[in-house]
């Protein structure tokens, strides 16, 4: 699997050569830098971790700091490893967007959505709520109603649809589409929407 690190810039949109109107989501991707290069023979699985984001030493700890110099690069912010890599690359070495990625591929995107804090059901599981009285509830317009049963089984069910924390979770989204790769800028154009909020990090994967 090969894939690249990125930080997400925001939304756009562009015109295709038909005139159709695109929304597009902007990521700042790489150039990242290989840090560690995993075989089969000394890790038991073939991987190449890549890093990205610059980060402050004295954030960073010692442990990380030195294996960052390993690869005579300053401290970074996001790690990560792509397994069955068929880039061919060393310690130390930079990668880049159009090495990995080409225009009009579809790729997978993975990043933490937004957190929304705690939610009530309409918000959460999309509940009728105003209007549309669901779940025996009266005279409450964005209750849940009623959520178990009484002598028997004499409690709620495992997995009962309730207000709860929403949000900041990891998100993948499949088949988005590469619109346009910018290399000078080491920017990307994706199709749609990706999770998460601007300037947070997403993964691109393929």
């Amino acid at each position: 699997m090969n894939g690249i690190i990125g930080k997400k810039v925001g939304m756009t949109s562009v015109y295709d050569n038909d005139g159709n109107y695109v929304p597009c989501t902007l990521i700042e991707v790489g150039p990242c830098v290989v840090t560690q290069v995993k075989t089969t023979d000394s890790d038991g699985y073939s991987a190449l971790q890549l890093a990205f984001g610059e980060a402050k030493a004295k954030n960073t700890t010692a442990p990380l700091q030195g294996h960052f110099a390993k690869a005579n690069t300053t401290p970074k912010s996001k790690i990560k490893e792509f397994r069955n890599s068929t880039l061919s690359k060393q310690l130390g070495d930079s990668v880049t967007v159009e090495e990995v990625f080409a225009e009009g591929e579809k790729v997978s995107v993975v990043g933490t959505s937004k957190g929304k804090g705690f939610q009530g059901v309409v918000k959460r599981h999309g509940f009728g709520g105003v209007g549309q009285a669901t779940h025996g509830q009266h005279n409450r317009l964005r209750a849940p109603g009623s959520v178990g049963a009484s002598s028997f089984p004499s409690k709620v069910f495992k997995g009962m649809r309730m207000a709860g924390r929403m949000g900041n979770d990891q998100v993948k989204l499949k088949g988005l589409k590469i619109i346009k790769i910018l290399a000078d800028k080491n920017l990307i154009l994706i199709k749609g929407a990706v999770p998460g909020h601007n300037g947070s990090f997403v993964t691109i994967e393929k």
